[in-house]
């Protein structure tokens, strides 16, 4: 079973005064659903599957992201398992004015794919190209083998 599409699948939204706190800068809750959105849409047309997650590595927040800004937000599938699927994702905000992008967030989610019994089913298996894909794989894998080892204490 080959991947139907290995392209990132992005999210590009405006941050509204309802997105913001008090110093006008994005709730991480807010940020953190676009960024499980964007993995999960990023899962599904990978694999043509329904996706469920399961499992966010520690986010790196970098930077806020403003009222006003734009926000990108790019899933892209890095590792898969059996049944699971990791996507990279990362969020950008767009300074409007200048359009100018900076790197505010990055983490790894997790997928599990489900059939309509919410049972796992097979997917398709990620094939790493190069060294940049290399690195995102072992990274990935190496986050799994800590989550699975921390699951069997």
């Amino acid at each position: 079973m080959e991947p139907y599409s290995k392209e990132p699948a992005t999210l590009i939204e405006h941050v509204f005064p309802g997105d913001t706190n008090a110093y006008d800068t994005l709730f991480g809750g807010k940020l953190l659903s676009m960024m499980d959105k964007a993995g999960g849409i990023a899962c599904a047309k990978f694999a043509h599957r329904e996706f469920v997650t399961i499992s966010i590595d520690a986010l790196t927040f970098i930077a806020p992201a403003r009222q006003g800004d734009l926000l990108e937000v790019t899933g892209k599938v890095v590792f898969t398992s059996s049944h699971t699927a990791c996507t990279k994702v990362t969020a950008v905000a767009i300074n409007k004015a200048t359009w100018e992008k900076k790197k505010i967030c990055e983490g790894f989610f997790f997928f599990v794919a489900i059939d309509s019994m919410m049972r796992p089913i097979p997917i398709p298996q990620f094939v790493v190209e190069d060294a940049s894909e290399q690195e995102d794989w072992d990274h990935a894998k190496k986050i799994r083998e800590q989550m699975l080892a921390n699951r069997k204490k």
